[in-house]
């Protein structure tokens, strides 16, 4: 399994989450868990993917989804998983 941490930040419009998951559904990056909620018009979304049976580099994707979340106005990141938890390590 190849877990990434994708987040999504930004002011709420519409379809956000469909063009996220869109993407991902192309890409064949299955969703194993999925938060989001909007706090004062405000939009945050976290996500934790497996990229195992992607076929596009991850970096690729990363830049992809920033793209995409930059046509639309929110702010969009991806870390691997083991980055993710040794950023966080104490």
């Amino acid at each position: 399994m190849k877990r990434v941490i994708v987040t999504v930040v930004g002011k709420d419009t519409v379809g956000i989450i469909a063009r996220i998951c869109t993407y991902m559904a192309e890409h064949h990056i299955n969703i194993l868990d999925i938060s989001q909620t909007i706090v004062s018009g405000f939009f945050n979304m976290m996500m934790i993917v497996d990229m195992a049976a992607c076929d596009t580099p991850f970096e690729q994707v990363s830049d992809d989804l920033a793209e995409s979340g930059k046509e639309i106005g929110v702010i969009v990141k991806c870390q691997r998983e083991e980055i993710f938890d040794s950023m966080h390590r104490i």
